[in-house]
């Protein structure tokens, strides 16, 4: 039975003390896996980088409890911190830093470990699906050991975000820059899994953490998006944030081809369903509609949160169409995605380096000019991929002549980086 608490001390306070000693990894254990049919059932697995099974501590993660995390321009702390680096920041935001979490298991005949409780069977899950998901990227996405360290998980903390409303956030698994942690928060609406239970869900929350590291070169608050949040018209943070998103639910996509459940394009499957979970769906052909464009380079970030998610899957669900129909190419493609996050090459520059070039005027930083840059890390020899992915973005994004001169390269000197002109196609499904 799925008990639910709206307190992080009481969600703590199931946390009973543990008849399991500290166990050096691989440790097996129980945890709530997505099987074939669809169902959530109790699967051994191995938990391979697990270092404390009680205290949930390893080198993928270290959970906290009962943390407290506001963020409000009327706090004089916040406002202090302004412009005093990451530290401040999170110094300002972290009002109580939490304390650590003692997890209960029972011990089968076979030495496998069974969560006694259901925050244990959660933050179990929760530790097997952020494993995996940096298995991906280190193994399929070819993302450096070395870039992807311990990160904190903040485990049902009480999470404000005043400006909005008093009231702390629930139902939500996160990412939180600020912070550099994730957040798997209390739920009281959800009824189906909880997000923590759902590997795709935290496998799109893992690839902000690799978006930030690698784009933003891990800035709690970066610099970039700082320079951009300005009142009025705000197309470089609305184009960077809707890349954010819709290139994490392709790597969510991606990896779930790994799993028993076998290839999920639905992300949020199993936790939330209707509309909700029909609109992030990357199997469907969906398309830039004219309202959406205008908003995507008149709106204010504030007023474009909506927006971010939509332009996201439009661009997900184009990259799906251009790979989801060989192994190889999904892998390469993937590859291309990361690569293309930050690079030096001054001929083929990466996210990082296109947002540095126009952080002082983000009219520059294009959805055309990005995506330009994951053409470009598309290998050598990889042309029919290549067209594939040339083409799918520029009918899904409606891209105008001069936007296609700005993805393929054509307004400069050189061969365009599209093996041949784009395809633009009939589409017609907009969110």
């Amino acid at each position: 039975m799925v008990r639910k608490l709206t307190a992080a001390a009481a969600a703590l306070a199931t946390l009973t003390a543990s008849c399991a000693p500290p166990s050096q990894p691989p440790v097996k254990v129980r945890a709530l896996v997505l099987s074939s049919n669809g169902e959530y059932t109790p699967t051994e697995v191995e938990l391979k980088t697990i270092t404390d099974i009680v205290a949930m501590e390893g080198q993928v993660m270290k959970v906290v409890g009962g943390a407290l995390i506001r963020v409000d321009s009327q706090d004089p702390e916040f406002n202090a911190a302004q412009g005093k680096g990451d530290e401040a920041y999170k110094r300002a935001v972290l009002k109580d830093v939490g304390r650590p979490v003692t997890a209960s298991y029972i011990t089968d005949e076979k030495g496998v470990l069974w969560p006694a409780d259901f925050h244990t069977w959660n933050l179990v899950t929760t530790y097997y699906n952020l494993e995996r998901a940096r298995d991906y990227f280190i193994n399929t996405a070819e993302v450096k050991v070395a870039e992807l360290p311990q990160a904190t998980t903040y485990y049902f903390p009480e999470f404000v975000l005043a400006d909005s409303s008093d009231e702390p956030q629930v139902d939500n698994a996160i990412y939180f820059s600020p912070v550099q942690a994730f957040l798997v928060l209390p739920f009281k609406e959800i009824e189906k899994a909880p997000m923590a239970l759902n590997a795709s869900i935290l496998t799109h929350e893992y690839a902000h953490l690799v978006f930030n590291r690698r784009v933003y070169e891990g800035q709690g608050v970066p610099v970039p998006l700082q320079s951009w949040s300005l009142d009025g018209s705000t197309p470089g943070l609305n184009a960077i944030k809707a890349l954010d998103e819709g290139l994490a639910d392709f790597h969510a996509y991606v990896a779930s081809c790994q799993t028993s459940y076998n290839c999920n394009p639905r992300v949020l499957y199993t936790t939330l369903e209707g509309p909700q979970a029909e609109a992030r769906d990357l199997s469907k052909k969906w398309c830039m509609g004219t309202e959406l464009k205008q908003q995507l380079q008149l709106a204010n970030f504030g007023q474009f949160t909506e927006g971010q998610y939509l332009v996201g899957t439009i661009v997900a669900s184009a990259l799906y169409e251009s790979a989801s129909t060989s192994p190889a190419w999904r892998q390469v493609l993937a590859r291309a995605v990361v690569a293309a996050y930050s690079d030096l090459d001054t001929v083929k520059p990466g996210l990082a380096q296109l947002a540095k070039t126009y952080t002082t005027d983000q009219y520059g930083f294009t959805l055309a000019r990005a995506l330009r840059a994951l053409i470009q890390h598309i290998p050598n020899g990889e042309d029919e991929l290549k067209n594939r992915v040339c083409s799918n973005l520029a009918t899904r994004l409606r891209f105008t002549d001069k936007e296609i001169a700005e993805f393929t390269g054509g307004a400069q000197s050189g061969p365009s980086d599209c093996p041949q002109t784009p395809t633009i196609n009939d589409c017609s499904i907009t969110p």
